[in-house]
């Protein structure tokens, strides 16, 4: 009885959560459907009905994410690490890291987008891009190499590989480093790391348990890249999402019908390697017990459903409402409205984000709330809105995506030499974790439909919006940091942080952990 209650209590706070994210999105759409931009009831319906599948989605997914997918990913990364065996290391993590993309479900939105390279191709490519970057991440952290030096070789390393690339293929390229760190990628990887830096014992292994999400997130770009180089393409593809024209209720909910067993096998697919990883691991390695691992078992499931029911009301509600409003915003007498009405969006959509809720809770956690779950979620929200707006700038303009990433990347590895340490790793992780299926399947059709509006170059001016929201937190984590550390030598006396960190034996002593952190 007293687990029912506990059980029922963590769903309903998984489901306030939920709705604090989900419900800032609706009313804004809401309030342009009734005002600047009409849509038809079609559409709206469908959108209505997306949102009430986003809200369970989330909620099953948090908790399914916390059950599962983050012990796993600890388990098996202390486990790699304990062998002591640098050959099992790189093996386990490459083959890791190459299982995790593949089962993520927006690299095949990725895929479908580039017709000059077949599908397996460029799946492959960015699998063996992610894994081999996730090899750099491990053994970064146990030979203890500082973060920024390897973040600025490796993006000079992307921006030399830019001048040998096709114009209008390079957005599509610095996407792809978005939409590879999604829902399902972020909490093993970050588990991964957590359980990599348990057993270290010195004063900066806290610091180095982030900065697997921001070094796998270049893989995917020099990949795609390289295939860029050597096919050449020419140009790539844009397929409108079907706008839905329904008639009644029942065809209404033929629309979801149709949608439910394409992300019923999808999912399923994308689970299932990880779900055999795990299970091999455990039979030969982990031995955990069986209530350990009846918990497990109830995480994914919960996982499963949770991503299903998310990614069908994104898919078949969210992105053509979105792609639909983009047309009418961008075909109004004063398109410009777009910038602060994207900005607006921005700030909330990323707080619908799966992998966001993991990444905030994981640094609190981590830094036993040196760096709050909030003051995370608001320098992301920032950033992504800022980013939403320049995106929409592009859109109206035609100004190419590379005028923004150059400097704005350039900056963002030039604080990094100022800037407390954990603050730099958090920043470029929360990167890839911004960027995931709400900006996929809503803030893209989105700018998609407005770049169709006025006449633009699709391909060119409306991709690269994943890329410009992957950048943007970059900046805002790390001025946070500068804030943090300003604050520290302003204020007397400091607060400091207990020596244990969310059950890791680690002394916390970096400067930015000095301090609460709350906006």
């Amino acid at each position: 009885m007293r687990i029912r209650t506990i059980f029922l209590d963590k769903l309903k706070d998984k489901l306030h959560e939920a709705l604090v994210a989900v419900l800032p999105i609706l009313a804004i759409v809401l309030l342009l459907c009734f005002s600047v931009a009409p849509v038809s009831p079609s559409i709206l319906l469908s959108f209505l009905i997306g949102a009430v599948l986003l809200v369970v989605g989330m909620m099953f997914f948090t908790l399914g994410a916390e059950l599962s997918m983050t012990p796993m990913g600890e388990k098996v990364g202390t486990c790699m690490t304990k062998s002591k065996k640098l050959s099992v290391i790189i093996g386990l993590s490459f083959l890791l890291g190459f299982i995790i993309t593949v089962s993520e479900p927006d690299l095949q939105v990725l895929a479908g987008q580039v017709p000059s390279i077949p599908n397996v191709t460029l799946i492959a490519a960015v699998a063996c891009g992610v894994a081999l970057f996730l090899v750099i991440a491990l053994l970064r952290m146990l030979f203890r190499i500082p973060l920024p030096p390897l973040l600025i070789f490796s993006y000079l390393v992307v921006f030399i590989l830019t001048l040998f690339v096709p114009g209008d293929f390079l957005s599509v390229a610095f996407d792809s480093g978005g939409v590879t760190t999604g829902p399902m990628t972020v909490p093993f990887i970050m588990a991964l790391g957590v359980g990599v830096a348990a057993i270290r014992n010195d004063r900066h292994a806290t610091n180095d348990s982030f900065g697997l999400v921001a070094l796998c997130s270049i893989g995917p770009i020099i990949s795609v890249l390289i295939l860029g180089m050597i096919y050449h393409p020419t140009q790539s593809s844009y397929t409108s999402p079907v706008i839905p024209s329904v008639d009644d209720s029942v065809a209404l909910w033929a629309l979801f019908q149709k949608g439910f067993p394409t992300y019923i096998a999808e999912i399923a697919v994308s689970l299932l390697p990880i779900v055999l990883f795990f299970g091999l691991f455990q039979a030969v390695v982990l031995h955990l017990s069986k209530r350990t691992l009846s918990k497990m078992i109830s995480g994914l499931a919960y996982t499963y459903i949770g991503l299903v029911l998310f990614m069908t009301g994104v898919n078949v509600g969210f992105m053509p409402a979105g792609n639909y409003l983009g047309q009418m915003l961008g075909s109004s007498t004063n398109p410009w409205i777009l910038i602060p009405i994207a900005m607006v969006m921005g700030f909330f959509i990323v707080k619908a984000e799966p992998a966001v809720y993991v990444l905030n809770k994981q640094v609190e956690q981590i830094t036993d709330g040196a760096i709050t779950a909030s003051a995370m979620g608001t320098c992301l929200s920032i950033g992504v809105a800022v980013s939403l707006g320049i995106s929409m700038l592009r859109v109206l303009t035609g100004i190419s995506v590379m005028w923004f990433l150059i400097p704005g990347y350039a900056f963002a590895l030039g604080i990094s030499f100022f800037v407390p340490k954990i603050y730099t790793a958090i920043a470029f992780d929360s990167g890839g974790v911004a960027s995931g299926p709400m900006t996929a399947a809503f803030l893209l059709p989105l700018a998609q439909g407005a770049c169709g509006a006025v006449g633009g170059n699709i391909v060119m001016d409306a991709f690269g919006i994943v890329a410009m929201v992957a950048m943007t937190p970059l900046i805002t984590i790390q001025l946070l940091g500068l804030l943090s550390q300003r604050q520290r030598s302003a204020g007397g006396e400091k607060r400091r942080l207990p020596k244990q960190a969310a059950g890791l034996s680690v002394a916390v002593a970096s400067d930015a952990e000095d301090l609460i952190i709350e906006l």
